[in-house]
C-alpha cells in the first residue's frame, strides 16, 4: 500500500517518528479493529484510533445515548440522545475522516454471535460493561487467533491489558478473571459514579496499547506487552503493572479448551 499525498500530510507527525514511520502508518491503515462498547472507555479510544488512521472500524454497542452519558462519552452530543450509540459513533468517524471504513453493529455480543462479529479483525478492543460479554469476546478471540486489548474502569481505578491467549505461553482475559463472572454482575457507573476525565485517561491509554499491538512487526513501537495488566490509579495518580500468567487449565485458552 502506498499512502497518497493527502494521507501523508495528515499523518506526517506519526511518520516522522522513527518508532512508527511510513511502514507503521501503512500497518495502521490496513488494520481492522472491532471496538466492543462505544461508551466511556470506547468513545475516547475510538477517537484516537480514528485519529491514528486505523483503516477499518467495527463498532459494537446495544445501548442508546442517554443524557447522563454526555459527562464522559465524548463522541455524543445532546442531539444524539435516544439514538443507538453504535450508529452515532460510526457517523462521527465518517465526519472525522471520510477515508476510514466504519461499520455499526447495534446489538450485544454473546456466545452465539461473537465469532461472526469478530471474524476478520486485526485486533479487538473491549471496553464493555459486563463480564458475560467480556468472556464471550475473550473466548472468541482465542478461537479466532485475534489479539484482545481489554480496558475497564471502576471509580478511580482503571485496568488495561493486551492478551494473546491463542499464542503458546500467553494468557487470555479468562486467565485473569477466571470463570466466576459469566453473568451481568458488574458494578455500574450509575451506582458508583465515575469521573469523566479519568475514563478518558483509561480509554486513550487503551488506544495506545492497541496501537502497540497493531504496530508489532511493523515499527519499533510495536511491543504488544502480552499479559501485562496496567493498573491506573486516578487518585494518586499512579500506575503499576503486574503479569497475568497463563493458566494451563483455563477453559478459554488452556491445554484442554
Amino acid at each position: 500500500m502506498i499512502l497518497p499525498p493527502d494521507r501523508l500530510a495528515r499523518f506526517a507527525r506519526h511518520i516522522v517518528l522513527p518508532e512508527v514511520g511510513g511502514a507503521g502508518q501503512v500497518a495502521l491503515a490496513r488494520a481492522h479493529v472491532v471496538l466492543v462498547g462505544c461508551g466511556g472507555v470506547g468513545s475516547p479510544a475510538l477517537q484516537y484510533l480514528a485519529a491514528a488512521g486505523v483503516g477499518r472500524l467495527t463498532l459494537v454497542d446495544d445501548d442508546v445515548v442517554d443524557v447522563s452519558n454526555l459527562q464522559r462519552q465524548t463522541v455524543f452530543t445532546p442531539a444524539d440522545v435516544g439514538s443507538p450509540k453504535a450508529n452515532v459513533a460510526a457517523a462521527w468517524v465518517q465526519r472525522f475522516d471520510g477515508a476510514l471504513d466504519a461499520r455499526a453493529v447495534v446489538g450485544r455480543i454473546g456466545r452465539d454471535n461473537a465469532a461472526r462479529v469478530l471474524e476478520g479483525a486485526t485486533l479487538v478492543l473491549d471496553g464493555c460493561d459486563n463480564f458475560a460479554t467480556r468472556l464471550a469476546v475473550s473466548d472468541a478471540c482465542v478461537a479466532l487467533g485475534v489479539p484482545l486489548t481489554s480496558a475497564a474502569v471502576g471509580r478511580f481505578q482503571g485496568q488495561v491489558a493486551s492478551f494473546a491467549g491463542h499464542l503458546p505461553g500467553e494468557s487470555c482475559y479468562r486467565c485473569f478473571v477466571g470463570d466466576a463472572f459469566d453473568a451481568e454482575d458488574c458494578d455500574s457507573c450509575a451506582n458508583d459514579g465515575v469521573l469523566g476525565a479519568f475514563v478518558g485517561m483509561v480509554g486513550t491509554f487503551a488506544a495506545m496499547q492497541a496501537i502497540r499491538v497493531l504496530l508489532t512487526g511493523h515499527a519499533t513501537l510495536g511491543d504488544p506487552q502480552w499479559g501485562k495488566l496496567h493498573l491506573l490509579d486516578g487518585m494518586g495518580p499512579a500506575m503499576r503493572t503486574i503479569r497475568i500468567a497463563k493458566d494451563a487449565d483455563c477453559p478459554g485458552c488452556g491445554q484442554h479448551h
